[in-house]
């Protein structure tokens, strides 16, 4: 196992808020998460942003992540005009997302190898290089399907090494007290992104074109690198005595997750989200097209549903919704997302739909912090870059094959019928890891070594 100290004196959680707290040694798993002792209001709900740090990284993040949800409105929109294909749709988010997931696991390696500022400001700024040359492909009238799918798959390459270490960096940026709420406001900044940026988005196809969308995602770069370059973090010493080696360690992260309950239940629980939750969000282009045929602002207004929900939703979360625990705060918003994805479903008109998509946003939130924060606490520090890579290569190869799967048959079929019943499945399979107990296990502190 690598050995991960810190360089310098550790600092008080309750002094300078720039580094985290020193990683305490591991201590036996608790089966239930300890009590706070008062409940947390409001004001707790951005305490995060005391942190110098975090306050930049969430700021160019927010920023950046806009301009790439413009990008992602925008890729489907295209891909769909040039093809007229809901398969085609799907089979796009299928070349972007599973080169992303196969080199998220180089990624984890190099995540807890390297210095994550450094690995972010590479690929943060590779991903500026893919987005303006789609901007460029549009502009200069070269853009068919092949060609946008095969940048999109380069983009993936790109975003498989960054993710890793990008929710690896939330770790450094504030002290281990602090880690909910920074996981869940930087999961309210995603989907604050992915409220306001499908929203630009269609505004932009709609008066400007698909050449100036990917030349904002090209622009919006330049908040995050800038905030890359503001942050100062003690510098992580890692042991690099041995040869890094990227199939060894999936096959001892994978064994470590096995063995220790509380990361497993995030595992599943996020597969079972990728594969019948997740593929919406690339078949709403074909809901706004064929069932309710609205124009491209309509459009990019419903893709912006779900992160509006998530927005609103995040002072809640963050703050009051602090006091449940794991579990429980899991398990209802895993039922109210599906619920929500079926009343999409069954939706008669354009006003209901966008409402549905808004509650499902409200309870996205929750279960991506959730999951997410029950890795960041359980998982030893040495491996923590390794464990988020495999967690993330598990998501982003579910959302592809569930995309690819429900982008078919709804060519078939009809959307309708494809996503009610990927609403109902994944409303069963969640009450199914209750019953088996395994989302009790969220409530762990503590993950064994």
């Amino acid at each position: 196992m690598q050995r991960v100290t810190l360089a310098g004196p550790p600092r008080s959680p309750t002094g300078d808020d720039d580094a985290p707290a020193p990683v305490p040694g591991p201590v036996a798993p608790s089966p239930t998460a300890a009590v706070p002792p008062s409940r947390p209001g409001l004001r707790q709900s951005l305490a995060a942003f005391r942190h110098r740090n975090f306050a930049l990284f969430w700021t160019g993040a927010v920023l950046s992540n806009t301009g790439t949800w413009v990008q992602n409105v925008t890729v489907p929109y295209v891909v769909f005009q040039l093809t007229g294909s809901a398969a085609w749709v799907g089979a796009t988010a299928f070349a972007q997302l599973v080169p992303m997931s196969v080199l998220s696991l180089v990624g984890g390696t190099l995540s807890d190898r390297y210095d994550r500022r450094h690995i972010l400001l590479v690929t943060q700024s590779l991903a500026a290089l893919v987005a303006l040359a789609l901007a460029g492909v549009w502009a200069a009238d070269l853009a068919s399907v092949g060609v946008v799918v095969g940048l999109v798959a380069l983009g993936g390459v790109v975003m498989g090494i960054n993710v890793p270490s990008w929710q690896a960096f939330v770790s450094e940026l504030v002290p281990r007290d602090t880690l909910l709420n920074a996981v869940t406001l930087n999961s309210a900044q995603f989907n604050a992104a992915r409220a306001f940026g499908p929203a630009v988005g269609g505004l932009v196809l709609g008066t400007l074109g698909p050449g100036w969308a990917f030349g904002i995602n090209a622009v919006s770069f330049v908040a995050v690198i800038a905030a890359l370059l503001a942050i100062r973090t003690p510098k992580l010493v890692k042991d690099l005595s041995r040869r890094a080696d990227v199939i060894g360690d999936v096959g001892a992260t994978v064994a470590y997750v096995r063995r220790n309950r509380g990361m497993l239940a995030a595992f599943v629980s996020v597969g079972v989200l990728g594969i019948f939750g997740q593929p919406i969000i690339s078949l709403i282009v074909v809901f706004a097209e064929q069932v309710f045929e609205v124009d491209g602002l309509a459009y990019g207004a419903m893709a912006g549903a779900i992160g509006l929900g998530s927005v609103l939703a995040a002072p809640v979360v963050a703050g009051p919704g602090s006091a449940l625990t794991r579990s429980r705060l899991a398990l209802v918003a895993m039922v109210g997302y599906g619920a929500a994805l079926g009343a999409f479903a069954v939706s008669p008109a354009y006003g209901p739909a966008f409402l549905a998509l808004l509650v499902a946003g409200a309870a996205y939130l929750p279960i991506a912090a959730t999951l997410n924060t029950t890795i960041q606490l359980q998982v030893d520090e040495a491996r923590r870059g390794k464990v988020l890579a495999l967690y993330i290569t598990l998501f982003t190869v579910t959302i592809p094959i569930g995309s690819l799967v429900q982008g078919g048959l709804a060519d078939l079929v009809g959307p309708r019928w494809v996503t009610g019943v990927a609403a109902a499945l994944f409303v069963l399979a969640t009450l199914g890891l209750r019953a088996a107990g395994l989302l009790a296990r969220l409530d762990d502190e503590r993950a064994d070594a």
